[in-house]
């Protein structure tokens, strides 16, 4: 496994610092996929008329004249997070080769669950075709993203460059494995907190977006670092 600093200088030495730009594209891509999502189901869930935040999902704001919103919102996001997975599976920067295995299968399952429209919570369960697809696809989001928090933090501990996130993203796989039992306790016919399921998701979410800003940024960091080196040198 090769740290970061190594990486990074084979990668330089052999193409020169123009083959940094599709790692920079990769990480705005990062950075762009959770201001995308979380900033629309925010906006799109205060300005939906009937629409209650606290106590209905997000994929629910896929229903009605205006769910082409957040439709387009996970397909976009998904396709975002597909670039930066790439950007760091081939550049191997991170120091793990299974993470974006794992963020390429999130971004995946985000774009697909997209079209496929959610049942109303007030099922309790998803009872139509489109509806069982999304929560399919729903599940491997929710399964993964702990996961991949959790498969970087000994990379993180272990690159230099790196370990400023290293805690974080060890508190924030917890956080994820905690939430996603809370959430699914919260979605139980006759729970206390089934009336906070969409507050409690919604912590869920935010906890993973911000972890995948923090890490596309400090990649950004790094790679406008290492340009301005080279070009100095």
């Amino acid at each position: 496994m090769r740290s970061y600093s190594a990486a990074m200088h084979s990668s330089t030495h052999r193409s020169g610092a123009k083959n940094l730009m599709p790692l920079r594209r990769g990480a705005l891509a990062g950075m762009a996929a959770p201001t995308v999502f979380v900033s629309v189901f925010w906006l799109e869930g205060w300005l939906r008329p009937g629409y209650q935040p606290a106590g209905m999902f997000v994929s629910e704001l896929s229903l009605g004249p205006r769910g082409w919103v957040q439709i387009a919102s996970f397909v976009l996001t998904g396709g975002l997070i597909l670039i930066f997975a790439r950007a760091l599976a081939v550049s191997r920067l991170g120091g793990s080769r299974v993470g974006p295995v794992l963020l390429g299968l999130i971004g995946a399952s985000l774009m697909a669950s997209g079209p496929f429209k959610t049942d109303p919570s007030a099922l309790f369960t998803q009872v139509s075709t489109h509806g069982l697809i999304h929560g399919l696809f729903g599940a491997v989001v929710f399964a993964l993203a702990p996961a991949t928090c959790l498969v970087y933090v000994r990379p993180f501990r272990r690159g230099p460059a790196w370990q400023p996130l290293a805690t974080w993203t060890l508190a924030a796989g917890l956080v994820l494995v905690v939430g996603i039992i809370v959430l699914k306790l919260s979605q139980q016919p006759g729970s206390q907190m089934y009336a906070w399921k969409g507050l409690i998701q919604r912590l869920v979410l935010v906890t993973f977006m911000a972890w995948l800003f923090a890490f596309a940024a400090r990649l950004l960091h790094s790679l406008n670092t290492e340009r301005a080196s080279a070009t100095l040198h």
